[in-house]
């Protein structure tokens, strides 16, 4: 596909707006793809590749094999991604523990949006449309409600976290960090990108690596024979995890690692019944931010078509 620089420089903004949702428990990097257009080019690129590029190499040359690729668009896209991870984890650290309720606001406005988005884009309601929504709904809530693991450093096991989470990276609505936080690895995984220990990144990356090229074969196959059931089943993980990026939780139970607390369970709950100050209008003005951002985009998009 020819692109211009400019086109290109928008694919690494948009990288960088899902790197940056990827390091948020509770947000997917595959939603901010969705809702700003490059989700389908993103499954059906990741999942072309195969041994065929390598057959392309050798018979075509650098060239072809790039082109076949779609590398421009990777390779922008991924730089906007790794900067992101890199230079905002501290920030988002900062501001969901000393702004939590401002930023799941800011963020719960925007999902909401993300539902209404993905789901006017299902051809036909049907009633097998609307249960497979009702059942991707069901299932993020119920993840959403999983009390998080014990971290471990086990090699095998830093491997299986990171194909894990790289899966739920991109599927709209499910959060790669959460899962790392489900599985219990990811304050050693946040630790080691602040620390830049790279063992343990590597282990996570080559995760990474073989849980996308695998899961996005299948979201490719299930986008082209089934796309109306599989936008149903995206904007029913999308609602479901709703629950996570709530703004006001009542905490269950936490435990201390290392001199910091982490929660372990924690509970939605009305903004009075929330102990302290709720911020309440403000919340209510940064989720119509968040919502009217995705209008705002989806604007951006149909002038750009």
């Amino acid at each position: 596909m020819n692109r211009t620089a400019k086109e290109y420089a928008l694919i690494f903004l948009k990288g960088i707006a899902m790197g940056a949702a990827d390091v948020i428990p509770g947000v997917s990097g595959g939603t901010i793809a969705f809702i700003t257009g490059i989700y389908e080019e993103l499954i059906t690129s990741i999942g072309n590749i195969n041994f065929g590029l390598v057959k392309t190499f050798k018979s075509h040359g650098v060239k072809a094999f790039w082109q076949q690729l779609n590398g421009n668009f990777l390779l922008a896209l991924l730089i906007g991604i790794g900067i992101s991870v890199f230079s905002l984890m501290r920030v988002a650290h900062y501001l969901i523990e000393e702004h939590p309720i401002k930023i799941w606001s800011f963020f719960f406005g925007l999902v909401i949006a993300s539902v209404w988005f993905i789901g006017k884009q299902i051809s036909k309601i049907t009633l097998a449309n609307v249960f497979i929504f009702v059942i991707g709904a069901l299932i993020a809530f119920g993840v959403t409600k999983i009390t998080p693991a014990q971290g471990t450093t086990n090699e095998f096991y830093l491997l299986l976290c990171g194909a894990l989470a790289v899966c739920a990276m991109i599927l709209p609505g499910i959060s790669g960090a959460f899962i790392l936080l489900l599985l219990g690895a990811y304050q050693t995984i946040s630790e080691a990108v602040s620390s830049f220990n790279f063992k343990t990144i590597a282990l996570v990356g080559l995760g990474a690596i073989i849980g996308l090229l695998s899961f996005s074969k299948l979201l490719k196959w299930l986008f082209k024979h089934y796309k109306d059931l599989t936008l149903a089943l995206l904007s029913g993980f999308i609602l479901g995890s709703l629950n996570k990026i709530w703004p006001w939780k009542e905490v269950l139970k936490t435990k201390v690692i290392k001199d910091k607390t982490i929660v372990l369970a924690e509970q939605s709950i009305w903004p009075n019944q929330f102990e302290g100050e709720n911020h309440f209008w403000l919340a209510v003005g940064l989720m119509l931010i968040g919502f009217i951002s995705i209008i705002i985009l989806e604007k951006i998009g149909e002038s750009n078509n």
